[in-house]
């Protein structure tokens, strides 16, 4: 029955962390990006973040794959990490609501009360919410009702031994005894913590068996509640394999900050078993539970939070580089996608990065056309060979991300993410072509009419434009901006037919050579491809937002003879990139 109610208890903790976490919808995560070097906030953020998702484990297997992917770095996680030892601490105070013993109104706040109908409420919500964030709610809410029904059943696990310790006081006093040893105690809770990997879960059981037996002891569960601690680091222990030096160095302040703060505490605790043995005898409660855990988490985190520099060179010592081996990071760590909403915004952060990296290089290569420099058509091959890079990891990031159970607005960002990422590639490759038409005119030595030159430039000007205009709205998520992409596109596609039929018509009167036509339509081919590119972007990001995906439809609709806003877009963008 007790591993039973452990099972329920870790079920329905899962489920309402996984909740929470898809509720919080990556607010707190990217918080934790902006994290400042000021140790309150960092501290603060930490407890934050972890009460949000209900698991301190989680948040430092998720700072081990951020210092892995290189996103933070590893001193900027000391305090998140020291916070999260407060965090952890409200479970146990939710949990030591079952310890109240009055028949009156306060018996309500009973979990025991109130729980199943609150599971009740969550099942109602996600079986006739429309709305995600009601049904992402109600999983919070059976979440916390399946744990609450965990507790009860590992309550009455410890039924048995109630009654052993009623009618065999000295027996059971005496197998008691052996955790009046504090090193033992320590001992106990961290192993039995490292097992079940929960510090709250294990803290729950220690309540309960100081509910139902009453003979558990201030010097027994202080001891406990110190091992509780160096327990849970086998979570972060284990997220550390196959990592970087950095990320392993997390796991290893992890470990130093509630080893060093256990240490300090009982060597502190020991002489006090002496001089406060009639306090320490004084059974406890689970709201005494409560209380000393978070005193203990509380104390630890405060004395250790000036020394984060010296943690920081602990680990450092304890994990040393190799002489010459640069350290290699992660695009982004497959750990991230045991959160979700986070994961989701550290790969559009990527998005934005694969974004700028595309518009830069296309646009120096337009700028390249006709004014040729090997140094620049280099930078725009390795710029290129980066977006690559990007395309493949995130795209293969992004088709396990979508793999996890998101909330609407989670899966409608991986959606954009994956359609758009295939368009930033292209327009890579299309700035690698113009490079090429480029180089050909500079070994040929070949130049346009004077013409020509003024035609290209004006689609060089709309081209920049567009290019500038799409990444800008794509960054900002700027639906409106979106919306100033296509008029654009369809000017430009004109533009381009008007070039290609003056050039013929300078070709007949022998004003341009087919040698230059040849060169001509290369490029004015990658001009049209990488506005039709911009268009599939900014329809992407508006076809998201309305939930529909046929982008023909969309484009018919827009262009439609009814559509005045986007006849009187053209008409003044017409205007605007008129060639002479």
């Amino acid at each position: 029955m007790l591993l039973g109610g452990l099972a329920f208890f870790l079920f329905g903790m899962n489920i309402m962390s996984s909740g929470l976490e898809k509720l919080s919808g990556g607010k707190l995560q990217q918080a934790l990006q902006k994290i400042t070097s000021n140790p309150a906030k960092a501290m603060a953020l930490g407890a934050g973040i972890t009460i949000a998702i209900q698991s301190s484990s989680a948040l430092t297997v998720m700072l081990v794959g951020l210092v892995n992917s290189g996103i933070m770095t590893l001193s900027s996680t000391v305090g998140v990490i020291m916070g999260s030892n407060i965090g952890t601490t409200l479970t146990a105070w939710i949990l030591s609501l079952a310890g109240i013993e009055s028949s009156g109104p306060i018996a309500l706040l009973k979990p025991s009360s109130f729980s199943p109908l609150v599971a009740f409420i969550g099942i109602a919500f996600i079986m006739m919410a429309k709305s995600t964030k009601k049904k992402d709610l109600g999983h919070i809410l059976v979440g916390f009702g399946v744990l609450m029904f965990g507790m009860e059943l590992m309550g009455d696990a410890m039924d048995p031994i109630s009654e052993f310790a009623k009618t065999n006081p000295e027996s059971f006093e005496s197998i008691l005894s052996i955790f009046n040893n504090p090193i033992v105690g320590v001992l106990v809770g961290a192993v039995f913590t490292g097992i079940i990997q929960s510090s709250a879960a294990s803290v729950a059981i220690l309540q309960n068996l100081a509910l139902k037996t009453g003979a558990v002891s201030f010097g027994m569960a202080i001891p406990i509640i110190m091992g509780q601690n160096i327990g849970t680091c086998v979570t972060s222990l284990i997220s550390s394999i196959g990592v970087n030096k950095n990320a392993k160095r997390v796991a290893c302040i992890h470990i130093l900050f509630n080893v060093i703060g256990t240490c300090i505490v009982l060597l502190l605790y020991i002489p006090a078993f002496f001089i406060l043995k009639d306090f320490l005898s004084t059974d406890t409660t689970p709201f005494t539970i409560a209380v000393a855990h978070s005193v203990f988490n509380v104390f630890t985190t405060l004395l250790l939070l000036p020394f984060q520099k010296l943690l920081v060179k602990l680990a450092n010592i304890i994990i040393k580089d190799k002489p010459g081996k640069e350290e290699k990071y992660t695009f982004i760590d497959d750990r991230l996608l045991n959160t979700p909403s986070f994961a989701i915004s550290e790969c559009n952060n990527r998005c934005i990065e694969m974004a700028s990296k595309a518009e830069t290089a296309i646009i120096s290569a337009i700028n390249l056309c006709g004014n040729y420099d090997e140094r620049r058509a280099n930078d725009i091959i390795t710029l290129e060979n980066d977006i690559d890079t990007y395309e493949d990891k995130l795209g293969t990031f992004l088709v396990k991300l979508s793999k996890n159970e998101l909330s609407d607005k989670d899966s409608a960002e991986v959606s954009r993410m994956l359609h758009s990422i295939g368009d930033f590639e292209r327009l890579g490759d299309h700035a690698v072509n113009l490079i090429k038409a480029a180089q050909e005119m500079h070994d040929k030595k070949l130049g346009f009419s004077e013409d020509a030159l003024a035609d290209l430039q004006v689609a060089h000007r709309a081209l920049t434009d567009i290019v500038k205009l799409t990444m800008e709205a794509y960054i900002k998520n700027d639906l409106d901006m979106a919306k100033e992409v296509e008029p654009l596109e369809q000017v430009i596609d004109n533009i381009l037919a008007s070039i290609k039929s003056r050039h013929i018509a300078r070709l007949r009167v022998g004003e341009c050579t087919i040698e230059h036509g040849f060169v001509l339509n290369d490029m004015l081919t990658n001009f049209e491809r990488v506005s039709d590119h911009c268009s599939n972007i900014a329809v992407t990001m508006i076809e998201v937002v309305q939930n529909a995906y046929d982008t023909h439809e969309y484009l018919n609709a827009l262009k439609s003879i009814d559509n005045e806003e986007f006849s009187e877009k053209y008409k003044e963008l017409s205007i605007q990139y008129k060639l002479r």
